[in-house]
């Protein structure tokens, strides 16, 4: 008698608990920093925040002029509005190679957001700059994200003669 009392307890106990955590109250809790993402030859960290407009500038942010090959060109492609959020990339380019890029924006929404993006945006910068153009792997468990850098990655090379 002693053992069924003690389960049935123990059981109640667990369903009062379980049914009574409210997960989305706790679901900001938790920390996360937003990941650093830094260019290949940088040293900037970007933030995942900006308006859903593309924070500001949409379009092209090119310094490029006419002059020698060396010139180093700057490039903002476009915000790609994902299922998770907007993405966009911004490319350095020296000497008509890719020589850095920088994630402007990125998925933030959860703290599960960031998690992937923290993940997967340093691994696609790397492969970036490896394939010097947007036919890089997706990376997997970041399919949208994935997409999201490489149609903005392609809308940047593209402004920029690559």
């Amino acid at each position: 008698m002693k053992r069924i009392s003690y389960w049935f307890l123990c059981s109640v106990s667990a369903f009062v608990l379980l049914v009574g955590f409210d997960a989305s109250r706790h679901a900001g809790t938790s920390v996360v920093s937003a990941p650093p993402v830094v260019s290949s030859g940088q040293s900037t960290t970007t933030s995942g925040t900006g308006n859903a407009a593309g924070g500001g500038s949409g379009g092209t942010n090119n310094n490029k002029g006419t002059g020698a090959s060396s010139k180093t060109t700057t490039v903002t492609g476009d915000v790609v509005q994902t299922q998770w959020g907007p993405v966009q990339v911004q490319v350095v380019v020296r000497s008509g190679t890719i020589a850095g890029v920088k994630v402007l924006q990125y998925p933030s929404g959860n703290s599960r957001d960031v998690e992937i993006a923290t993940y997967a945006l340093p691994i696609l910068i790397k492969e970036t700059t490896a394939a010097q153009s947007a036919q890089v792997d997706m990376v997997s468990g970041a399919t949208f994200t994935s997409e999201g850098y490489v149609q903005s990655l392609q809308s940047a090379l593209d402004q920029a003669g690559l």
